[in-house]
C-alpha cells in the first residue's frame, strides 16, 4: 500500500521505508473560487463542530426524558459489623455480629398525570430548535467565508491599482524631469511629481499590508491559505421582489424557526409543571439475601408495593414553579415577535443594500470611463504644453479614486447578494450545492431517542459514532 504526496513541484511516494522523491513534475495551480472558500469553512469550522456537539448533547435530553418512564433497577452489596453491650446488675454481656447482604431494588413510575410524557415532547421541541440554531450558525460561517474571499480579492485589486498608479506617476516624474532639463517647466513641477510618487509608494505599502491581513483572516475562516484567486464570483440569483424575499424568510429563516420550536417547548414545559400538582403512582420492589459471618445459612427477604402520592403542601414551591413556567412561556412568545420582526427588517435592509450596491457599481463604471477619457486627454494636452504637471497629477488621482471606488462597489455587491441569501435563510451548504458531506443531525438523534442501554447493539453503534466524531 502506498500513498502519493504532492509538495510544491515534487511528486513523492510513501513506502514503508519512508518518503522518496522520484520526479520533478509541474503542480497544477487550482484557482480558489468562492465555493472553495465556503467548502473549506464548512469542513474546518470549530464553531460548527462546537454547535454540532451541543446539538448531540440536546439529543440526549430526549433519551433522559424517555428514561423517566422506565423502571430503574439497582444492585446493592453491603457488609457491616455491629456491636452491642448490655448490663444486668453487675453482669455485662457484649456481642459482635458481622454480616454481608446483596439485593436488587426496582423503582417504576406508573402514573404522573402525563408530566413525564410532556417533558419528553418538550425535549423533542428543544432538539428541533437547536437544529435550526445550528443551521443559523452554518449561515454565519459560510457568510464569513464569503467576506474573507471577497476581501482578499478586493485587496488584490487594490494592490494592482496601486502598482499601476505608481508606474504612471514614475513615468510622469520622468517626463517632468525631462521637461525641466530643457526648461519647459520649473522645479516645482518636478517636486510635485516626486511628492505624488512618494505618496503612491506609501499607499502601495499600506495596500500590501491590508492584503496580508485579508489573507490571514482567510486562513482563520477557511482553514487553509488562499491560493490563486479565480476572480469575481457569479452572483447568486436574488428574489424577484422584496415581498417575495420576505415571504421566503418568514418560512425558512432558521432563527425564526428555532424560536417557534422554543415557544412550543416552553408551552409543553408549562403544562408538565402544572401536572406536578396532581397525584402520582409508583411501583417498587426489592429482594435481598443476607448472611452472618460464620453461619451456615442466610436470610432471604423480598417485597413489592404500589404507592399513591399527592402533594398537599410544599411551602408554595410547586405553585411558584408553575407560575414561573407560564412566565417563561410568555417571554418566549415575546421573543418570537421580536425575531419575526427582525427577520423581516433584515431582509428589507439586505434587499435595499443589494439594490444600492448595484446602482453604485453602475455609477462607478461610468465614473471610471469618464476619468480615463479625461486622463488620456489631459496627458496628451500636457505633452503639447497646454496642461501643467499639476493638471496631469490631479487627473491621474481622479482616475485612481474612480477605480478604487469601482472595486469597492464590486465587492459590496457580492457581499450584499450573499447577505440577502443569508437573511432569507438560504445560505446553507445544501441550498448552495456545495461539494461537501452534509452533516446529518437526524442520524445521531435516531440512535439515542429511545435511550438505548449500555448492553444493546445500538449503544455499541453509538460508541463507534462517538469515536468517529472525535477523530474528525
Amino acid at each position: 500500500m502506498r500513498k502519493t504526496v504532492t509538495v510544491g513541484l515534487f511528486k513523492s511516494f510513501v513506502f514503508a521505508g519512508g518518503l522518496v522523491a522520484v520526479a520533478l513534475v509541474p503542480k497544477m495551480a487550482q484557482a480558489d473560487n468562492i465555493s472553495d472558500a465556503m467548502i473549506g469553512a464548512y469542513k474546518t469550522s470549530g464553531l460548527l463542530e462546537q454547535n454540532r456537539a451541543l446539538l448531540r448533547a440536546t439529543d440526549e435530553n430526549v433519551a433522559i426524558a424517555v428514561a423517566q418512564l422506565r423502571p430503574v433497577i439497582n444492585w446493592t452489596l453491603s457488609t457491616g459489623r455491629s456491636y452491642s453491650r448490655s448490663t444486668t446488675g453487675t453482669v455485662a454481656v457484649s456481642s459482635a455480629n458481622s454480616a454481608i447482604s446483596t439485593g436488587l431494588t426496582l423503582q417504576w413510575l406508573l402514573f404522573d398525570g402525563g408530566a413525564s410524557q410532556l417533558n419528553q415532547l418538550s425535549a423533542q421541541e428543544t432538539v428541533l430548535s437547536t437544529r435550526q440554531t445550528l443551521i443559523d450558525i452554518e449561515q454565519q460561517v459560510l457568510f464569513s467565508a464569503v467576506r474573507a474571499y471577497v476581501d482578499v480579492l478586493l485587496q488584490q485589486d487594490n494592490v494592482a491599482l496601486r502598482i499601476n498608479n505608481l508606474g504612471l506617476l514614475q513615468e510622469e516624474l520622468k517626463a517632468a524631469q525631462d521637461r525641466f532639463d530643457v526648461g519647459e517647466v520649473t522645479r516645482t513641477d518636478v517636486a510635485l511629481a516626486q511628492s505624488r510618487v512618494a505618496a503612491a509608494q506609501a499607499s502601495l505599502t499600506e495596500s500590501r499590508g491590508d492584503l496580508l491581513t485579508a489573507q490571514a483572516i482567510y486562513i482563520e475562516v477557511v482553514g487553509h491559505a488562499v491560493g490563486r484567486i479565480a476572480g469575481q464570483p457569479n452572483l447568486p440569483q436574488r428574489a424577484a421582489s422584496l415581498q417575495a424575499a420576505q415571504s421566503v424568510a418568514v418560512r425558512n429563516h432558521p432563527a425564526l424557526l428555532a424560536q417557534q420550536h422554543a415557544v412550543k417547548a416552553a408551552d409543553l414545559t408549562a403544562q408538565s409543571t402544572a401536572k406536578s400538582l396532581g397525584p402520582s403512582v409508583s411501583f417498587s420492589a426489592n429482594a435481598t439475601h443476607s448472611e452472618a459471618w460464620g453461619s451456615s445459612g442466610g436470610t432471604d427477604t423480598s417485597g413489592a408495593s404500589v404507592t399513591l402520592s399527592q402533594p398537599i403542601y410544599a411551602g408554595g414551591a410547586i405553585a411558584a414553579r408553575s407560575r414561573a413556567s407560564v412566565a417563561l412561556l410568555d417571554a418566549q412568545k415575546g421573543a418570537l415577535i421580536t425575531v419575526q420582526r427582525s427577520v423581516v427588517q433584515f431582509v428589507s435592509q439586505a434587499y435595499v443594500i443589494l439594490e444600492t450596491s448595484r446602482a453604485s457599481l453602475v455609477s462607478s463604471n461610468e465614473r471610471v470611463r469618464a476619468a480615463q477619457v479625461a486622463f488620456d486627454g489631459i496627458r496628451e494636452e500636457a505633452t503639447l504644453g497646454a496642461r501643467t504637471t499639476l493638471d496631469v497629477l490631479q487627473s491621474e488621482q481622479e482616475l485612481l479614486d474612480a477605480q478604487t471606488t469601482r472595486v469597492q462597489a464590486r465587492a459590496n455587491q457580492v457581499i450584499a447578494a450573499y447577505g440577502l441569501l443569508s437573511s432569507q435563510g438560504l445560505l446553507t451548504a445544501e441550498h448552495m450545492g456545495l461539494a461537501v458531506e452534509i452533516y446529518d443531525p437526524i442520524l445521531y438523534y435516531n440512535l439515542v431517542k429511545d435511550a438505548p442501554a449500555y448492553v444493546s447493539q445500538r449503544s455499541r453503534d453509538l460508541d463507534r459514532v462517538m469515536k468517529a466524531l472525535g477523530k474528525n
